[in-house]
């Protein structure tokens, strides 16, 4: 398969201070690879280094060392530039202007002719769910509405690659649903798809491959489906209509027990007999609510990459 992105020790480091004696890593010999038509998540805390690689890729800036490769070529390749798209976090645009007005504007910068541009801007506002606010100005336009509108203009010359620079940041549930729904629909185009995000719950629902930054340095990598265990690790009883006493007797250490209300819900390992322990709940007056079996998450892979990292710096995760 084609490779759509590549990054080779990719490094950036900034002078600081006053007199810019000082120095700071933001990036360290990065390696990437994204291959086309897959949506790729690249994930970290505030401050990991997402948006610098991706200001890098886009050559807002350039590297210290080491280099980026977008379709094979370099990114400050004007060629290489007509086929990507990219949305910053925090975009600017024009809110007097309808949504028709900017995005006219916006294709004329990629000298797309006149007779295509109002096709090309109906094709992406349908495609956004958006088409019928096309004549609104950007300023009445709800925060969810905007950020479909940002996806529009990354998409108006056609891209191969779009880049997204957390796309998610700021959405309600309904904004959210709404721009996750449009990254599906570019795949299903044959687009690749390359955001930034710190919305774990989006990664699993959209991703095909993932990369895990964090203070600069790729932390982990691979594709979603390899990373995240399928095995059933724990499993929870949900319950109600028992004493927590006789509850606490009946489990005794082979459960942990979590109340909420009048509801109990027990934690169990896997590999713990339920036929029995069931039983006995019932047989005590219990109603089992449900049981559920407890697969490995992106969180949980997450944090346990995170807490390797900090661990090895010698920071602590835990307050003093």
């Amino acid at each position: 398969m084609t490779i759509a992105v590549s990054t080779h020790d990719l490094t950036k480091i900034y002078r600081t201070g006053f007199w810019k004696t000082k120095s700071f890593c933001a990036l360290d010999h990065l390696n990437l690879m994204v291959q086309e038509n897959e949506v790729f998540g690249y994930l970290g805390p505030n401050g990991a280094g997402k948006s610098t690689t991706l200001k890098l890729l886009m050559s807002l800036i350039f590297p210290t060392s080491g280099k980026a490769e977008i379709l094979g070529q370099s990114p400050q390749f004007r060629a290489t530039r007509k086929q990507i798209g990219f949305l910053p976090e925090h975009p600017y645009f024009y809110e007097y202007l309808t949504a028709d007005e900017f995005l006219s504007y916006y294709a004329g910068l990629f000298d797309i002719p006149d007779s295509l541009i109002q096709q090309r801007v109906g094709y992406y506002l349908h495609l956004a769910g958006v088409y019928e606010y096309r004549k609104m100005q950007l300023r009445k336009y709800s925060k969810g509405m905007i950020q479909r509108i940002g996806i529009v203009q990354a998409l108006i010359n056609d891209p191969k690659v779009i880049f997204l620079d957390e796309p998610m940041s700021g959405l309600d549930p309904v904004g959210r649903r709404e721009v996750r729904d449009l990254i599906l629909k570019l795949k299903e185009e044959g687009k690749t798809v390359f955001f930034s995000t710190h919305i774990l719950n989006d990664v699993e629902q959209l991703c095909d491959r993932v990369a895990i930054l964090n203070r600069g340095k790729l932390i982990g990598s691979g594709l979603l489906k390899d990373l995240i265990s399928k095995e059933v690790q724990r499993v929870e009883i949900v319950l109600d209509g028992i004493a927590e006493s006789t509850l606490r007797q009946l489990t005794g250490p082979i459960a942990s027990l979590h109340i909420t209300g009048t509801t109990f819900r027990l934690d169990l390992d896997a590999s713990t007999p339920l036929t029995p322990i069931i039983a006995k709940l019932e047989e005590a007056g219990g109603h089992i609510i449900s049981i559920n079996p407890i697969r490995q998450t992106m969180e949980d892979y997450f944090f346990s990459l995170l807490a390797d990292s900090q661990n090895s710096h010698g920071i602590s995760l835990s307050p003093a």
